[in-house]
């Protein structure tokens, strides 16, 4: 019940529908108990009364039930597949979504294979349960019910020898039904493991390759789906025991039901239609027995999966709108970090009570060594994360005043990991701005230094990029990124690292770039190359978290500082 209360939402608006198929179903099960009684009488007809012309109608009204039975049972199968898999859609739309809303620490704990067999394979073991089950259960309940009435009308004494052996098919279900569902989840997770590991050997196979690490990956791989194989191999074996087991008890019943009824019809208390007829009710009763077996099943395989599918929508956003929070209009890009402290756990503080000011249009870069809370200052300011005490403000106002969707209206990443998405580069750069003709992403690709080397491509703009911008050279991919955000048009600009994949003049040529799109705009710059931030406004010295140094390129080598060794010793790096 609970994991129906937690899918109603999504089944609510398709219940005319699955009323329908109930209804429809529901005419199935009727129709074939009443073809089943039909065969008794026709059997008495043939073999004891033998008339013709009886036999022919009794025929006729049989052929005519059949097709009946046909055209409800399309449209209840229709229906039900049609609902079942709409809503499975929509509850994975629903999912993907959430997924989008949480924040980055949710990501950080998790890896992204779980993630993905969660949003495929548990959904999908809920879906036959939620929307499947109920309308076979519909069939089989009006078949039990039906059943037994009729058995009752005809034969009292008989109804009981089938009904005595029930209290024992609970029991049996019971015992089973526990152990499966343990061997269920375990299954999902090791499935869930092994997801997770195709994806980070396929997405690492350069490295895998260039470590002669194959031999390894290969050993990994099997050991897990041995593992997922003798769990699996478990719950195939007690499940080959448990339908038996169920349909032995039940044929037992129907056994004992031939043999008491055989006797009645030798003694003349009844005839042989109703006999045969009393059979064929006793093995429909076995369909009813085995579903509700199938659907014990399919909840204690659910059960699992719920919980692990549920576990992300439960899951809120560490970063949210409040609810007076108000969209962010056009700003000027005065920034200003009072009094920071962050971590990402409460044992290892990243900033410790960090201040700083960026003016409109000013290009404030952030230095310093390995660690020292660089990129975790750019996450801050593009309130990927909130800190845990002071505040960030834009214009004087709050971060956590504004909306979230807002503030990233006005504000470009290009990070140190260039991300790029399965498709052409016209859509990768339009990503940037989805309205955007085609005229004006040429000139966002000419001002990145782009357009040159994308139309000696032999599709142009049309070029697929692979996987992850495979098919691309890095400084290729790092140039669409920018010509990406050159295209939103922000007002805030965070380059992480932006040039870092970039060979010599490719580097030239994009700072050329980035110094035409920061003019008018307030730029933070995280740089390895210390040469590319000499233009700096300001140019803020972190080191494990604090603010040690800060001032233009010339105070800080003036100083002697942090700065001038970092400057000094980078500047004599090789340079590719």
């Amino acid at each position: 019940m609970v994991i129906f209360k937690r899918f109603l939402p999504f089944v609510r608006p398709y219940v005319p529908r699955l009323l329908l198929a109930g209804l429809l179903v529901t005419g199935v099960a009727l129709i074939n108990l009443t073809l089943v009684r039909l065969a008794g009488t026709l059997w008495d007809v043939i073999t004891v009364q033998h008339d013709a012309d009886k036999m022919t109608r009794s025929i006729g009204l049989f052929l005519g039930l059949v097709i009946l039975q046909g055209l409800c049972s399309m449209g209840h199968s229709y229906l039900t597949a049609w609902v079942s898999q709409t809503v499975v859609a929509d509850f994975r739309k629903h999912l993907f979504g959430h997924l989008q809303k949480l924040t980055l620490s949710f990501f950080a704990r998790r890896r992204t294979g779980e993630l993905l067999s969660r949003l495929m394979s548990d959904v999908t073991v809920i879906q036959s349960l939620v929307t499947e089950a109920p309308i076979d259960g519909v069939k089989q309940l009006v078949t039990f019910v039906g059943g037994i009435t009729f058995l009752l009308f005809m034969n009292w004494q008989l109804c009981l020898l089938i009904l005595v052996l029930l209290p024992l098919l609970v029991v049996v279900s019971k015992m089973f039904g526990r152990r499966l569902k343990s061997l269920s989840t375990s299954i999902q997770d090791h499935t869930a493991a092994l997801s997770t590991l195709t994806e980070e050997v396929i997405s690492g196979i350069r490295i895998v390759k260039s470590f002669v690490q194959t031999g390894r990956e290969r050993t990994r791989f099997a050991d897990q789906v041995e593992q997922t194989l003798q769990l699996t191999l478990r719950r195939a074996g007690i499940m080959a025991v448990f339908i038996p087991v169920i349909s032995l008890l039940t044929f037992s019943s129907a056994t004992a039901v031939l043999w008491y009824g055989g006797r009645q019809v030798i003694d003349g208390a009844v005839t042989p239609g109703e006999l045969f007829a009393f059979v064929l009710f006793a093995g429909i009763l076995i369909g009813p027995f085995s579903s509700a077996a199938k659907i014990f099943t399919q909840i204690k395989e659910a059960q699992g999966a719920t919980q692990r599918v549920f576990e992300i929508l439960d899951a809120k956003p560490d970063i949210d709108d409040r609810p007076d929070a108000h969209p962010l209009g056009t700003i000027a890009g005065h920034v200003r970090m009072e009094n920071v402290t962050f971590s990402y756990d409460t044992r290892h503080p990243v900033l410790a009570h960090l201040s700083f000011e960026a003016k409109p249009g000013e290009l404030v870069a952030f230095v310093g060594p390995t660690g020292a809370g660089k990129t975790t200052v750019i996450n801050l300011l593009h309130r990927f994360y909130d800190p845990i005490d002071g505040r960030l403000a834009i214009d004087g106002r709050d971060l956590r005043d504004v909306t979230l969707e807002s503030w990233y209206r006005q504000i470009a990443l290009v990070p140190q990991e260039t991300i790029l998405f399965g498709g052409t580069i016209l859509d990768n750069i339009r990503y940037g701005n989805r309205e955007a003709s085609e005229a004006t992403v040429v000139e966002a690709s000419q001002a990145a230094h782009a357009h040159d080397f994308i139309t000696d491509l032999p599709d142009g703009y049309q070029t697929l990029v692979g996987e992850k911008g495979v098919n691309l050279s890095g400084g290729q991919r790092q140039r669409i990124a920018i010509a990406r955000a050159i295209l939103k048009n922000p007002r805030i600009l965070l380059l992480d690292e932006a040039t870092s994949s970039l060979d010599t003049e490719s580097e030239r040529l994009v700072q050329e770039a980035l110094q035409r799109l920061m003019e008018g705009r307030t730029t933070f710059v995280v740089a390895h190359r210390l040469s590319t931030i000499q233009r700096a406004d300001r140019i803020l010295v972190l080191d494990k978290g604090q603010l040690v140094e800060e001032g233009t390129h010339t105070q800080l080598m003036e100083r002697n500082g942090l700065y001038h060794y970092l400057y000094t010793i980078r500047l004599n790096e090789p340079t590719t």
